[in-house]
């Protein structure tokens, strides 16, 4: 199980989604099953269960809102019993889009029994070109916030420094930079840097390790007219 957090604008839902259609398309995986839980409800500024009829499609079972909606209901906080199946079925990989910041991060308390053991990871995702994750100093708060908030340690973090389709291999290389140094600071491993696909080239920014390409699944269509 995967639970990734990470401030709105971060870029977390982007990945959940990223990651689960990574999945889908491996012809092999560890698991039979996969499913997306989003719990993005405090901060509900894009959501993966807006992708669900894209997720479904491809083999992705997607738990949310009680309505079952991607329209005007699932801005509601209404979360679905059902969501609890995919945590309690040994045989699913299940991503879990988190809310944002502590608060956002304060639903996944009541599911609390499921994270007990060591068969899951917390990633936070660090976007260094975000107003509340600018500096070294505020990113640090936030993942120390995330983790007092739900008493879980963080395994990994994600360097996703971007600014949409702006974003240069400039901009990635800096927030390689400051994520490298969070990570000696909390002693928390980086697990590797993402990229957005077709707008910068993995060639460009060869020299980062850990390379992770991210569509742009969240993206509005109307935002490039």
């Amino acid at each position: 199980m995967i639970v990734i957090a990470g401030h709105y604008g971060s870029g977390k839902t982007e990945l959940a989604v990223s990651l689960a259609m990574e999945l889908a398309r491996r012809k092999q995986r560890e698991f039979p099953r996969l499913a997306i839980v989003d719990l993005d409800v405090a901060n509900p500024y894009f959501r993966s269960r807006e992708r669900m009829e894209l997720l479904e499609k491809n083999g992705v079972s997607v738990y949310g809102d009680a309505f079952h909606s991607t329209g005007s209901a699932a801005e509601l906080p209404a979360l679905t019993a059902a969501l609890r199946a995919p945590l309690e079925d040994g045989g699913c990989q299940t991503i879990v889009d988190l809310g944002g910041n502590d608060a956002g991060a304060r639903v996944l308390r009541q599911f609390a029994k499921y994270f007990q053991g060591q068969d899951h990871e917390l990633w936070v995702v660090v976007n260094f070109r975000r107003y509340e994750t600018l500096t070294l100093e505020t990113s640090r708060e936030h993942v120390e916030s995330i983790w007092r908030e739900l008493d879980m340690p963080v395994t990994g973090l994600v360097n996703n420094t971007h600014l949409l389709r702006e974003t240069t291999p400039a901009i990635i290389r800096e927030g390689y930079e400051k994520a490298s140094a969070l990570s000696a600071q909390m002693g928390i491993p980086l697990l590797f840097t993402c990229y957005p696909a077709g707008i910068v080239s993995p060639e460009e920014i060869r020299d980062i390790p850990s390379l992770r390409p991210l569509g742009l699944y969240m993206r509005p269509a109307y935002l490039d007219k």
